[in-house]
């Protein structure tokens, strides 16, 4: 049974919709397991109805990720972010690479949105994660429970979470590549231009691998301490 972790925070405009997307895969046995990190809004009321298990988390995709994973009675575990949709078969493809000696992947990419730059970002993201080996939670993660116990899990940083298990991951084997798309919304794109969110990516990675902090680089990224 595949299990669906979703990290969530003040997602009430958009959480019913996509719970919604994922009820055919529950029709076929797939758990879904949406995390709250406190959030102030209805998200919580509005997933109840919709998913197997609702729980809170401190606040942090990779906190609230980490106890998705504990929760989920499932194998394998498959990390979706609240605004990225999976295609319609993608329980079986997942099922497929690792029938096929993967332990762990993800899938290509598309960014929702007009503006031609994101097409660019999106092969450019995919290309980067075929020759790394690196993935990032836009892709969907998927891992074998074992494959993400032996990982070490998610790493506690507020940032580039990400990146550190994908680390983790390659020391056990090389992702599945999935050239199957999900699709990701382009919201913060647009929020901060295009150029804008690029030239910032780059600078953060590049940070993140010279060594820097991923709690200041998450501070640059816009994420703000939460108030007690």
């Amino acid at each position: 049974m595949l299990s669906i972790v979703i990290p969530v925070l003040d997602e009430a405009a958009m959480i019913a919709q996509a719970l919604r997307r994922l009820q055919p895969l529950r029709a076929r046995g797939a758990e879904v397991i949406v995390v709250d990190g406190g959030s102030r809004d209805a998200t919580l009321e509005l997933a109840r109805p919709l998913a197997d298990q609702v729980a809170v988390a401190p606040r942090g995709r990779a906190s609230q990720m980490n106890a998705g994973a504990a929760l989920a009675q499932g194998d394998p575990l498959l990390f979706l972010h609240a605004d990225t949709i999976l295609p319609d078969d993608a329980d079986g493809r997942i099922a497929a690479a690792l029938a096929n000696g993967a332990c762990w992947g993800r899938f290509d990419v598309r960014i929702d949105g007009r503006q031609p730059l994101l097409a660019v970002v999106a092969w450019s993201m995919n290309l980067r994660s075929r020759l790394t080996g690196i993935a990032t939670g836009d892709q969907a993660m998927f891992v074998r429970r074992d494959a993400f116990a032996d990982a070490g899990t998610f790493a506690d940083i507020p940032l580039m979470e990400d990146i550190a298990l994908s680390r983790a991951l390659k020391r056990l084997g090389r992702p599945a590549c999935l050239r199957a798309r999900v699709v990701t919304s382009g919201r913060r794109w647009r929020q901060r231009g295009v150029l804008r969110t690029i030239l910032l990516m780059w600078r953060l990675r590049l940070a993140y691998f010279l060594g820097a902090d991923p709690a200041e680089l998450a501070v640059r990224y816009g994420y703000r301490p939460q108030r007690r």
